[in-house]
């Protein structure tokens, strides 16, 4: 539930204080990904910001995670999907308690502000639907009765694009609830060593970082980015380069409206974390192929070839006039 405790109102430039140390936290646990750690700090101070990190093993998924909700001092709950996962697993449920001889509830780890959905596509679509309601209403039905999930809620879930034995391809309703998929690639060879040499001088595996940013502090960055200003030709544009998708010869189905609200929402974070009040059309195309790539299919006939959703995200970047925003509107 989303609290009503007033909050001392930030500035542009603290801010942007706190974003910067909030990144420079995380980085002492993940080297060499600023660039991809500001864009899911972007995704994290949009509201319905829920994440999807498809990338091979190693490469930190689930550190990333963790260190977003350690930096934020924020409950981090973590569950590894496995085909034999159930829905209860994930929500909870009622339990008969013979000492007071009544049903109580007994609440999941969805119960919680940063849920990592380890491995996301190998449980069963059944368990997979169990996040559905709890992504988009921030809530959980349990024998009919409605609880609240705690606020801020964000789910970050990982998969692998390489294995799919024993996978369950996420369904298309549940790629929508993600605002944002990413990638985190592997380091250069700079970056690996110096992965190498903290490990020699911490000597443990485990790194533990700050609280940085508090849980208040948090929750009024992400008011501020609500108050970005968007110009009318901006949102023209977004929605221009969704309704594209829709038409282009190679989508069997386009961009829902969720993409649009994904691009404005994104857009506004990222203003935000230039001092900025307003968006520009630069911030939209940043985050046009990692907001709208996962939400297309490709015509069936192009499953064999080298056409990929990103070939057409950029054919639509391409296609689409950008708006010229005059000077002073801010």
């Amino acid at each position: 539930m989303m609290p009503t405790d007033a909050m001392i109102k930030l500035t542009p430039e603290q801010f942007v204080f706190h974003a910067r140390a909030l990144l420079d936290e995380i980085e002492k646990a993940v080297v060499g990904k600023r660039a991809i750690l500001e864009r899911l700090l972007a995704a994290f101070l949009s509201n319905g910001g829920h994440i999807l990190i498809e990338d091979y093993p190693g490469l930190a998924k689930t550190l990333i995670a963790k260190s977003f909700a350690d930096a934020l001092g924020l409950a981090f709950r973590r569950i590894q999907f496995t085909p034999d996962l159930l829905p209860g697993d994930i929500t909870g449920g009622y339990i008969f308690d013979s000492r007071m001889n009544e049903f109580v509830l007994r609440k999941g780890p969805v119960f919680t502000n940063i849920l990592l959905a380890d491995e996301i596509n190998r449980a069963s679509p059944k368990t997979q639907s169990a996040l559905l309601e709890a992504m988009q209403e921030y809530q959980v039905t349990l024998e009919g009765e409605t609880a609240d999930l705690p606020f801020p809620f964000v789910v970050v879930a990982t998969q692998n694009p390489i294995e799919y034995e024993g996978t369950f391809p996420l369904p298309e309703a549940q790629l929508d609830r993600f605002i944002i998929r990413i990638g985190v690639g592997y380091p250069d060879a700079d970056e690996e060593r110096e992965m190498l040499h903290r490990r020699g001088e911490r000597k443990d595996d485990a790194i533990r970082l700050e609280t940085v940013v508090a849980r208040d502090v948090f929750v009024q960055m992400r008011r501020m980015v609500e108050d970005i200003y968007v110009d009318p030709d901006i949102e023209g544009y977004i929605v221009d380069l969704v309704a594209k998708t829709r038409r282009h010869p190679q989508v069997a189905v386009g961009c829902s409206p969720r993409g649009s609200l994904a691009l404005l929402k994104l857009a506004r974070a990222w203003a935000a974390m230039q001092a900025r009040t307003y968006v520009l059309p630069d911030d939209v195309k940043l985050f046009a192929q990692a907001a709208l790539g996962h939400r297309l299919i490709l015509q069936p006939n192009l499953w064999g070839s080298k056409t990929s959703e990103r070939d057409v995200i950029d054919e639509v970047l391409g296609s689409v006039s950008v708006p010229v925003i005059p000077a002073g509107h801010e």
